[in-house]
């Protein structure tokens, strides 16, 4: 059993600065959610971050970031390798990352996507290299996968902006508005020593950006 503190942020780099969202993980789990963006950034859906998780159990901790939202079901992931999607933990309070994880797609020209990981603690390789849509064990207790999911963020959109407009609770706890749809996830495990040290409190965030 570990007593450790997690400190989540998210956000979308745009090329003018960091929108940020704080939580405290308190007990097992943490997640930060924003799937309604502005007309821009919603037309660069694979770097619309949707949702970012963030959890540790025993000497694991897993990051987990979701994008490329509102998909049909059953649709394909999202591969875009013009973006960088990066996982950034500070272990002094300092807001500044002390390690970061940085994660790329690519395909080999024949339809093939693969994911690029660089950076991730104690993986065996670095970078660490595999298919999309696969799990992989990339050595030293880190596990790695992208693909497509179920959206799995539950929310009453219509009863939001039901509320919204007319100042009385509206939600229906039955009525999922992003059920059905599938957003694009990278999932990263590892060990949790190796990312954060003997650290009692640490933070993480995911960032996208577009490169160059």
């Amino acid at each position: 059993m570990n007593n450790r503190k997690t400190f989540l942020k998210t956000g979308l780099i745009t090329g003018v600065g960091l929108a940020l969202v704080g939580g405290l993980l308190a007990a097992s789990g943490v997640f930060a959610a924003d799937h309604v963006e502005a007309p821009g950034t919603q037309a660069d859906d694979a770097a619309d971050i949707t949702d970012f998780y963030a959890w540790h159990k025993d000497d694991k901790l897993v990051l987990v970031v979701d994008f490329a939202g509102l998909k049909e079901a059953g649709s394909g992931g999202t591969y875009d390798g013009g973006v960088l999607y990066s996982f950034h933990i500070d272990v002094d309070a300092d807001q500044v990352a002390d390690t970061e994880i940085h994660a790329r797609f690519g395909d080999n020209g024949e339809g093939l996507f693969g994911i690029q990981v660089l950076g991730l603690p104690g993986a065996d390789a670095d970078p660490f290299e595999g298919e999309v849509e696969m799990v992989h064990d990339a050595g030293g207790g880190a596990m790695v996968f992208a693909g497509p999911r179920d959206d799995p963020f539950f929310f009453d959109l219509d009863g939001y902006l039901a509320t919204i407009d007319t100042e009385a609770l509206a939600f229906d706890p039955d009525n999922d508005t992003f059920a059905g749809t599938n957003v694009t996830s990278i999932v990263l495990e590892m060990d949790l020593t190796a990312a954060v040290g003997d650290a009692t409190q640490f933070q993480v965030w995911a960032t996208t950006g577009r490169l160059p």
